[in-house]
């Protein structure tokens, strides 16, 4: 058996990339090292149990010799009686007409076609010819881009695609190693001429940086493979841990709203704080280049140096992370209330902005309401309807319960600890003359009670995650 053979048998064990009765789809260029790939499962298809079949991509960019790459692989399936997938995409239209990276443009619709066929025929496991070197050009990639860790992680083993799978065998391989076993089988292959010139950062990374590195040790690639390895393995077990840390460190308050304790976060060792803070982006977008955005996490780790005073970070997408003293809350910035006065409708719910209020009829309150929500009683005869919500105002006074004179609104808002950006836009209910009557979910006046006696006829009714 062949050196090589030996390599990936054992490399697929260890990582368990195969199991039996898989069906696998091989991306084939028709490249050396897709070539090899394609004659290590030919030959050992029956010692794993599986199926194969050959998926072939002609991006229309070689004019005649891309067409005969696709024939040649056909062919060599053809004598192997392995099933053959094609197809012929116009790459050069698309990027004319959408504009766009090149490359990224061919990766997009290379495994859209591969997707297709593995939705269609059943397949279980897409199968790549990656292998040591292209492992170290992607570590060294990585660290040219500022990348986080998940960068120098390089080329996974496996991993997730729509709903199938993506390996790698040939991940502990080296293209030397590579072509010398496709010799070895007296297998021939095509040379895409693109690969020698230095348009691509990949092509010139493999062609100015890498053969400096293998001058001074010929098993750098190999090393690169075991760094990535073990840094996978280390964030694993890290992550895991931020998990757990996580569900008792943040509070989820709605679908895009978090808050977490400064003085707790700043408990817990760099390493966590760092992917408590990757898992929240996680939880916030979509998008994995905001995911894992290096200098976006360490921003907002400075929020997180200190627990006093009160400071604002724009984050993408319009969301905003607020610290206020000891806490830190990460929300979907909202619209500011209307300065003009909004006029509340009796004995229904009133949105405002991410709390509601209710006011109405007593006699006409679900008791159900009343357990569930903080609740006032007030009489009718005290205040002048209709009443109305507006933003605060310059001098806004309120006169609370068991005081003689009036308070300031700005006041309470620094007593009670409310963000200072959310100031601005609070919610204050008044009455049809101005008069005071609540700072929402903050302070009730002295109009108010929480005890209900005979003379209340009224309620109002708050529900908001503001104040948890």
């Amino acid at each position: 058996m062949h050196t090589l053979e030996h390599q990936v048998l054992a490399y697929i064990k260890e990582q368990q990339l195969i199991k039996s009765g898989d069906k696998l789809l091989i991306a084939c260029s028709g490249g050396v090292d897709s070539m090899a790939l394609l004659s290590f499962f030919y030959h050992f298809q029956h010692y794993f149990n599986i199926e194969l079949a050959v998926a072939h991509v002609d991006h229309m960019l070689r004019g005649e010799q891309s067409a005969q790459d696709r024939q040649f692989v056909e062919q060599a399936c053809e004598d192997w009686a392995i099933p053959f997938y094609s197809c012929a995409i116009p790459i050069a239209e698309i990027q004319k007409k959408e504009g766009g990276n090149m490359q990224a443009i061919c990766r997009k619709e290379r495994y859209h076609f591969f997707e297709t066929v593995m939705h269609t025929h059943k397949f279980t496991k897409l199968v790549t010819a990656h292998h040591a070197d292209d492992q170290l050009e992607s570590m060294l990639m990585a660290m040219t881009k500022a990348s986080s860790l998940n960068g120098l992680k390089g080329i996974l083993p496996s991993r997730k695609f729509q709903q199938f799978t993506v390996i790698r065998p040939f991940l502990m391989v080296t293209k030397d190693e590579i072509g010398e076993y496709l010799h070895s089988k007296g297998h021939l292959y095509r040379e895409d001429p693109s690969n020698a010139k230095n348009d691509y950062t990949r092509n010139r990374f493999r062609h100015n940086v890498v053969p400096v590195l293998k001058e001074e040790n010929p098993l750098v690639s190999r090393h690169a493979v075991h760094i990535a390895q073990q840094l996978l393995e280390d964030d694993t077990y890290l992550m895991e841990l931020a998990e757990e840390r996580f569900s008792k460190l943040f509070l989820k308050v709605d679908k895009n709203c978090y808050k977490v304790k400064v003085s707790e976060l700043q408990k817990e060792p760099l390493a966590l704080q760092r992917r408590l803070i990757l898992i929240l982006l996680s939880y916030l977008y979509n998008d994995s280049n905001t995911i894992q955005s290096y200098a976006l996490c360490t921003t907002i780790l400075t929020l997180f140096s200190m627990s006093d005073g009160s400071r604002a970070l724009d984050l993408p997408e319009n969301f905003i992370a607020r610290q206020q003293y000891d806490e830190v809350v990460f929300e979907y910035k909202q619209q500011n209330l209307r300065t003009s006065n909004q006029q509340i409708a009796l004995n229904e719910w009133c949105v405002l902005g991410t709390m509601r209020i209710y006011i109405g009829e007593l006699a006409q309150c679900d008791e159900d309401l009343l357990q569930k929500y903080p609740h006032h009683f007030f009489a009718a005869s005290s205040v002048s309807f209709p009443l109305f919500v507006r933003a605060p105002k310059q001098g806004d006074r309120i006169l609370l319960q068991g005081m003689q004179h009036q308070k300031k609104v700005s006041r309470i808002f620094i007593d009670d600890k409310i963000p200072f950006t959310k100031r601005a836009s609070w919610p204050l209910l008044v009455d049809a003359n101005d008069d005071l009557l609540a700072i929402v979910a903050v302070r009730v006046n002295n109009k108010f009670s929480n005890v209900k006696s005979a003379e209340h006829e009224m309620v109002l009714l708050v529900d908001s995650n503001e104040r948890l």
